[in-house]
């Protein structure tokens, strides 16, 4: 499963000083209110926790725990909005405190898969309204008169009669009033927030520009140690032998010792081990580790080429796979096919190359184990911590920094368990593990290659009668077990099976590809290929049928509809939600399709040597469609002059955030259509650092990238990962466009 439904139903409740000072270290003497909602359906007997602390102090200070982290989504700006927003809060008066990681008070913390927004949105919205209610009717009682003579006004309660008193002379009163019950609990009308669908800067921007912010590579304790560790280049193998010799001369070395590997498939909690050094600086313990002398076992990943891999995908494509969704009878649709159009699409690895590397600080003492990381699972984390070293989980305190970027990497807890191991090995110190660049390329948990082989069936007329899709890529599952040789319906449901055009015949297969190496995910997941894949090949149907290719998408579509995909796709897992609330609806896809259409000039002459290619797309429950204008020359060189999206997500929390995050994911996935591949040759990485692992640099950025956004009441969706998929088929069906050919391989190379 890479998705779990969570339910949101809410419960708030007042604290005492002693309970909250005791949860946070926060002192005050005002309004604490804690929320809680059920993010943990199997622990149903847990008792108030609440998952998110509201303070109100005397001042009229707002303090809010964020507990969820910020890797430049601007999550920990976004959900603190909300509740700000319905309270009726100077935002500039509100601080945040980061939440150290646990389940039992805080609820689901797992800052991934978009799912932030939409699953807190509304229990948010609660939190700030109650908190609101209760300071206008402590004014109301101050005052003599009717709660519904009284209004909250910008940290400020007003009576009809033009009475004002700010919320921290209200705090005294409100803490010993009952908090309202949740069906009494009164939310403000769109039409009066202040902030939610506004542009609001990102909380941490200020410490960001003054370098004040603190990122786990920041993290400094008195007398700490640096550690690096040498793991074997293959997946699975493990020092046969070695010699510290030469290691030990080094100036500033510690200690150096052999961290027990973990095989493979280990799982994403177990590191790969390997040799450990420990010295007073980094530089000394790198220094150290090029001196280690080792024989390797490489184990069973020594035969991994990937380049022949593909090869062996793109023969096991050509026969039926596992079936995973079947609409009519697409064999009899191809034995009366009048034409038939087929191609196949190659992905290469891809790693996540976050800008700051996996690290983490540890301090073992005692029998307790306190943690500073930059981690986007803190809670997964604390458990594998208190696993690896036979801990009760009590005893493992997890402080969640600001990570500088992440994309899926920074939730596996393997980085965080090697410091854990190591502070254990040197009780009493503080031990920082640094991932190098080179560390970071060459042991990821890497997305996937993979092969997507479509076939196309066409009448007399040049209508679409079958679609045939067959998907072949090392499924996440085969990290943890070598049985896991499939791709999972979840992550065919990352734009594979739930294609969504109107074709009578439909067949979706899933093929056989054993992981080879660490498979994890990246960025909107498997959506990658497959929307490369489905969008080329969408394009190459207007091409065959002689139409513009917006106007070819809508009439694909067919008439607007919600599509059922869990009535005919077992175990159809709609990333994580039920499709009757947040239904596939082919209205909103269309929506996306005719504006960006319209904002970017659709259809203009353009002169030779041009082109402008499309794609539509949904992921995580958010509706994209992206245009991408180029220039090739004669020499091959592809300059991108526009891009521009349109972006349905529902209802918008932050502006901001929302045009950065696709500003971001464009460039994110430039990356990853025109430059990055990781490739494999006897088991190990052939790709060591960013001079054979490409990037997009500033040179490579559009002249012009706008994000549109529609205007919506529909619930909020995610939009940290849907800026992705769209980009690298909208940018090969442009290079078509200009120049006449086909690219069917990621990175695309002309």
């Amino acid at each position: 499963m890479l998705f779990r439904s969570e339910a949101t139903t809410s419960q708030i409740q007042k604290m005492d000083r002693r309970t909250f000072l005791k949860a946070t270290g926060i002192t005050t003497s005002g309004l604490v209110l804690g929320l809680q909602w059920a993010c943990s359906p199997d622990k149903p007997n847990i008792p108030f926790s609440p998952n998110v602390y509201l303070t109100i102090n005397s001042d009229g200070s707002v303090v809010i725990i964020a507990h969820r982290q910020e890797m430049g989504t601007g999550i920990r700006t976004g959900l603190p909005l909300v509740l700000a927003d319905e309270l009726e809060a100077d935002w500039s008066r509100v601080s945040l405190q980061q939440a150290v990681g646990d389940e039992k008070k805080y609820g689901n913390q797992n800052t991934d898969g978009s799912f932030s927004i939409r699953m807190f949105f509304e229990p948010m919205r609660k939190a700030g309204a109650s908190a609101r209610m209760m300071l206008e009717q402590a004014a109301a009682q101050k005052w003599g008169i009717d709660a519904g003579d009284c209004k909250a006004q910008n940290h400020e309660v007003v009576s009809k009669s033009g009475k004002k008193i700010g919320f921290g002379e209200l705090t005294e009163i409100a803490s010993k009033l009952e908090v309202p019950a949740e069906d009494k609990i009164v939310l403000k009308n769109k039409a009066d927030w202040k902030y939610i669908g506004k542009k609001t800067n990102l909380y941490d921007t200020p410490d960001i520009v003054k370098g004040t912010a603190v990122y786990g590579i920041d993290v400094v304790k008195p007398g700490m140690k640096y550690a690096v560790i040498l793991r074997c280049p293959v997946a699975g193998g493990k020092p046969a032998s070695y010699s510290d010799a030469e290691a030990l001369k080094v100036a500033g070395v510690v200690k150096i010792f052999e961290m027990k590997a973990s095989g493979f498939p280990a799982g994403f909690d177990a590191p790969q081990g390997g040799i450990v050094v420990v010295a007073d600086t980094t530089w000394a313990a790198i220094t150290a580790r090029k001196a280690l002398e080792v024989e390797w076992d490489y184990g069973v990943n020594l035969d991994y080429d990937s380049e022949e891999y593909i090869l062996d995908l793109v023969t096991k494509t050509k026969k039926k796979g596992d079936a995973r969704r079947t609409n009519g009878s697409v064999d009899d649709a191809f034995k009366k096919a009048d034409h038939i159009l087929e191609s196949t699409f190659i992905t290469q690895h891809l790693s996540h190359a976050p800008m700051e590397p996996p690290n983490a600080t540890a301090l073992f003492v005692d029998g307790k184990l306190e943690m500073w990381a930059p981690v986007q699972s803190p809670q997964w984390i604390r458990d594998s911590v208190a696993a690896n070293l036979e801990l009760d989980a009590a005893n493992v305190t997890i402080n969640v920094t600001l990570l500088g970027g992440a994309f899926g990497r920074k939730s596996k807890p393997d980085f965080a368990v090697e410091a854990a191991l190591i502070a254990k090995e040197m009780p009493g110190t503080p031990v920082k593990v640094t991932w190098t660049r080179e560390d970071d390329l060459t042991h990821d948990f890497y997305h996937a290659c993979g092969v997507q082989q479509i076939r196309v069936a066409f009448d007399k007329e040049n209508t679409v009668t079958a679609w045939n899709h067959r998907s072949a890529f090392p499924p996440i599952g085969g990290t943890t077990n070598t049985k896991e040789i499939f791709p999972s319906t979840g992550e065919l449901g990352l734009g594979a099976v739930d294609f969504p055009y109107n074709i009578p015949n439909v067949s979706i297969e899933a093929i056989e590809a054993p992981a080879k190496t660490r498979i994890g995910w990246l960025r909107s997941v498997s959506n990658i290929q497959h929307a490369f894949a489905v969008g080329s090949m969408v394009d190459e149907i207007a091409t065959q049928r002689g139409v513009d290719p917006v106007k070819n998408l809508l009439e694909l579509l067919g008439p607007d509809r919600s599509i059922p995909f869990n009535e005919y796709i077992p175990g159809f897992e709609n990333y994580g939600e039920p499709i009757d609330t947040f239904p596939w609806n082919t209205a909103r896809l269309r929506g996306v399709i005719e504006l960006v259409a319209e904002k970017s000039g659709w259809g203009k002459p353009l002169p030779k040597g041009q082109g402008m290619g499309i794609c539509a797309h949904r992921s995580f429950l958010t509706y994209v469609a992206c245009v991408i204008h180029v220039t090739v020359d004669d020499a091959g060189k592809i300059t991108v002059e526009e891009a521009h999206y349109a972006v349905d997500c529902g209802q918008v929390v932050n502006r901001n955030s929302v045009i950065n995050q696709f500003e971001g994911g464009f460039i994110f996935s430039l990356s990853g259509a025109l430059k990055g591949s990781i490739s494999f040759k006897d088991g190990a990485s052939m790709q060591t650092n960013f001079d054979k692992y490409g990037v997009a640099r500033m040179a490579d950025a559009p002249k012009i990238l706008q994000v549109h956004l529609v205007e919506s009441d529909e619930k909020p969706t995610g939009v940290g990962e849907p800026p992705v998929p769209p980009v690298a088929p909208a940018l090969a069906n442009a290079i078509f466009a200009a120049t006449g050919k086909r690219y069917r391989e990621m990175p695309i190379k002309i």
